[in-house]
């Protein structure tokens, strides 16, 4: 039995920020050589970040992609390092470099394409048919395999661990949504056990337009065992020291001792290098609740986009309701309460405690705030708007113009101060097209587009489980957007408990109104929240981006035609 230590490097790549990517590779080299790692994994494309989409068009990204990927590999020394790049070939491919003592000793081209859900990668890449070489690393012979071939079990690690591996390697950059963790340990535990070969399986962390990455980067046994696991949404850096069978022999071997298929190549890299310290405990953090997974998710995904895009300070409109509550705490936890600025901005229907509750939890955050009332405002709109309104009875005109007063508002301290703006809508409102165009939809980045409104309250309570942050009374009272006297969301739209299931169906799952109907939905509210949905969708068209936490969220997942005439 040969002992191999192995790191996996999750690190937080920036797409198209090719000098830091390379001093974040660097450094998680340095420090899985400083730990004594005989190998270290980093993520699918972690030199470009990903998805790099387009940027992969230009012949110029490419190639100084290929020149970053030449630099790391110049720096590398004794640890072997498995590193994500695009290789321009005839072809390009999504590939992984093999790199020690200074040089690339190998590439890995990726087999497997995803074209499917937020992926798009049979645009830009070729597929590869070629299971590699394996590399010898202190005795043990690694193979070498990228994110989507480890879903296939009759990708390349059947057809690697048949040629002799004794070690699969597989880089990622596997985007989440909620229970995405459970789902990824039991597909890659499955493979493992189902070809007798351990897995030290890595992946990204970090916020890239709507998309997150989680890490939870993690080792198994040939028998699909958990030995370690790194933590979610944070750059870690796992070391593990693994023990490996010399099951070689059996594989080339069918039942009557005859050779089952020929060995792959092999590329030795390092022999015998002594371990430079004890073996180490493996380490398993513990998995996040879903509610954690889910906000760890939202604070990621939100401080990223602010900070990738180059802003420091973001600004909300509070209204004192739900979601602008939870769109606070979340930016809070992301940027720190002196990077949010909240700003009330109360007209003739706001409650009273609509200004109470937005202050007592901007007191709560430590944030600070501006009180701009639009009631002059309001008045003047609508008495410029007198003569052509005239002899039309009051409704959404009118309380629509509060919303995109308040989006001027909001747009304008944001161009003066160089904040950013949080929009508060969620995926309820999103899907239904309850939201005021160029009102509460402008802005920079909507935190909760992916979050249904039923899970918002549910985020609020898990984020005051230590102590109230967002007030009691905004928990309790009826979501309202307080555009009309004594309104609330219920006299537009179903219950959101009722709503929301619907939604999952109709939008998640895909399924038409009939199977809705038919797996006990009321027929009338089916029909009229599927109506609400589909015409809707010139709206979220142009919607900002937010973080995607379900199976399918707006933007990427689900491309629907904004002119449509099909009602099934």
């Amino acid at each position: 039995m040969a002992r191999l230590r192995v790191a996996a490097a999750q690190i937080n790549s920036t797409v198209g920020d090719l000098a830091g990517n390379v001093e974040r590779i660097l450094a998680a080299i340095d420090a899985a050589e400083a730990a004594g790692a005989d190998l270290v994994a980093l993520p699918e494309l972690a030199v470009t970040g990903y998805p790099p989409e387009d940027l992969l068009l230009r012949p110029a990204f490419v190639a100084e992609a290929q020149q970053a990927m030449e630099k790391i590999a110049a720096r590398t020394s004794q640890t072997v390092a498995v590193v994500g790049f695009p290789r321009a070939e005839r072809d390009l491919f999504n590939a992984a470099a093999v790199c020690a003592n200074g040089a690339v000793r190998g590439i890995y081209r990726k087999w497997l394409l995803p074209n499917y859900g937020v992926f798009d990668e049979a645009r830009y890449f070729t597929p590869s048919d070629d299971p590699g070489s394996l590399f010898v690393v202190n005795g043990v012979r690694v193979a070498v395999s990228i994110c989507e071939d480890v879903w296939s079990p009759t990708g390349p690690i059947a057809a690697q661990a048949a040629g002799g591996a004794e070690l699969a390697v597989n880089i990622n950059a596997s985007p989440y949504y909620a229970g995405r963790i459970a789902e990824r340990e039991t597909m890659v535990a499955t493979r493992a056990a189902d070809h007798s070969v351990p897995i030290l399986y890595v992946n990204m962390v970090g916020g890239q337009d709507e998309l997150v990455f989680d890490g939870g980067s993690a080792v198994y046994d040939e028998s699909g065992h958990l030995l370690a696991r790194a933590g979610q949404f944070e750059e870690d850096l796992l070391v593990v020291d693994l023990d490996v069978r010399p099951t070689f022999r059996k594989r080339l071997l069918d039942p009557r001792g005859r050779p089952s298929r020929p060995p792959l190549p092999e590329v030795h890299i390092s022999e015998n290098r002594p371990p430079t310290d004890p073996a180490r405990p493996a380490r398993i953090e513990a998995p996040l609740s879903p509610e954690a997974e889910v906000w760890s998710a939202l604070c990621v995904g939100t401080g990223d986009y602010v900070t990738k895009n180059r802003f420091a300070d973001v600004v909300i409109g509070l209204s004192g309701g739900i979601d602008s509550s939870v769109v606070a705490a979340v930016a809070v936890d992301a940027l720190g309460a002196g990077h949010v600025s909240g700003v009330l901005m109360p007209s003739r229907f706001s409650s009273d405690h609509s200004l109470s509750d937005a202050e007592a939890l901007a007191a709560n955050l430590g944030i600070r705030t501006m009180t701009i009332p639009i009631e002059n405002v309001h008045r003047s709109f609508l008495d410029l708007l007198a003569e052509p309104f005239a002899g039309a009875q009051p409704g959404l005109a009118e309380e629509n113009l509060q919303a995109r007063i308040r989006g001027t508002i909001l747009m304008s301290l944001s161009n003066k101060f160089d904040w950013m703006v949080l929009t508060t809508g969620n995926k309820s409102e999103m899907a239904t097209g309850y939201s005021t165009l160029y009102g509460d939809m402008a802005g920079g980045f909507a935190p909760l587009k992916d979050v249904e409104k039923t899970l918002v309250y549910r985020l609020a309570r898990w984020r005051n489980r230590d102590g109230i942050v967002i007030p009691e009374n905004v928990l309790e009272k009826p979501p309202s957007a307080e555009l009309a006297p004594d309104q609330v969301d219920a006299d537009s739209l179903p219950p959101y408990d009722v709503l929301d299931p619907i939604l999952e169906g109709y939008v998640e799952g895909d399924r038409s109104v009939t199977e809705l109907e038919a797996a006990g939905f009321d027929p009338a509210t089916v029909r009229r929240v599927a109506r609400l949905v589909d015409r809707s969708e010139y709206k979220r068209r142009q919607a900002p981006p937010g973080v995607r936490v379900s199976p399918k969220a707006f933007g990427k997942d689900r491309r629907l035609p904004i002119t449509n005439g099909w009602t099934g």
